[in-house]
């Protein structure tokens, strides 16, 4: 839901994506004109644990700005998860689906007249066959993939109702609003408007059914993945390619609407017209 951000930003944080020169420059040239913005540099491992993790004493921001790509701003939403700062993303990097334009002047007064986009994360509960249980959260994806040469055979139910009884193929993704236009559209699954209540539940290189291609599922669903002949066809489960659990026979998600991630766009970012351009792309 989109709501007016009135609130004045006086401590704002930086990450940046230290591989980009563009990141860089852009970061000094933001120092210049606002020396107050202090660069905040994110551990080299994130945890998917959907426990709050112990945030760096210095990260106490009002705000945090990410120069750089999607990448960039996945990883930014992922350490400041249980935070609650609100993040002002701009684009330094190759893709930038969730981010603003670069525009440093004003810069201060675009973040206080933004508009916010709060996002829940998943939680998925896995399973292995060794008996272990994982609890982990997904700002982007869960993902079921094969781990060998054999394809994966997943049924899938939604709320405890069987929808697909046999899945053949490299494995099956479920996609947050936010993650719908990364891996999820790689494998031909919808773009999902962020405003959107839904989540997109999409097959990767499905063999059978041969001419299913997805579904689209409420975001109050739980959806459940059931790995069949779990010894002989062996599935890994991953959030965001940050964290894998492997081995994994049942896998259950949800929506985990106690967790907000609140995203700052301008008023000049209209997604309605940049999912569409993402879908007409290449064509």
């Amino acid at each position: 839901m989109a709501s007016h951000v009135k609130n004045k930003y006086n401590r704002i944080g930086c990450v940046i994506d230290r591989t980009s020169n563009l990141a860089i420059r852009s970061f000094l040239s933001l120092k210049v004109k606002y020396p107050f913005i202090k660069e905040f540099k994110l551990p080299k491992t994130l945890s998917a644990s959907p426990n709050p993790v112990e945030i760096d004493k210095d990260a106490n921001y009002d705000a945090i700005i990410a120069l750089g790509g999607d990448g960039l701003m996945l990883r930014t939403m992922q350490y400041f998860m249980h935070k609650q700062m609100p993040i002002y993303g701009m684009r330094r990097g190759t893709v930038g689906f969730l981010l603003n334009d670069y525009e440093p002047d004003n810069l201060i007064e675009s973040i206080e007249q933004a508009n916010a986009i709060t996002l829940n994360p998943l939680e998925m509960y896995a399973i292995t066959s060794q008996g272990s249980c994982h609890t982990l959260l997904a700002v982007n994806e869960v993902s079921l993939l094969r781990q060998t040469r054999q394809s994966a055979h997943i049924q899938i139910s939604v709320n405890q109702n069987l929808r697909l009884n046999h899945l053949a193929g490299d494995g099956v993704l479920l996609a947050t609003p936010a993650g719908s236009s990364a891996y999820n559209s790689a494998a031909h699954g919808p773009i999902v408007p962020l405003y959107a209540n839904i989540l997109a539940l999409t097959p990767i290189s499905p063999f059978r059914p041969r001419n299913w291609n997805g579904a689209l599922i409420y975001r109050d669903s739980v959806i459940q993945f059931d790995v069949m002949q779990a010894d002989k066809r062996p599935v890994s489960a991953s959030v965001d390619s940050v964290e894998e659990v492997r081995s994994v026979v049942m896998v259950q998600v949800r929506e985990r609407k106690d967790i907000e991630i609140t995203l700052l766009f301008n008023k000049k970012c209209d997604f309605e017209e940049r999912a569409l351009k993402e879908q007409f792309l290449h064509i």
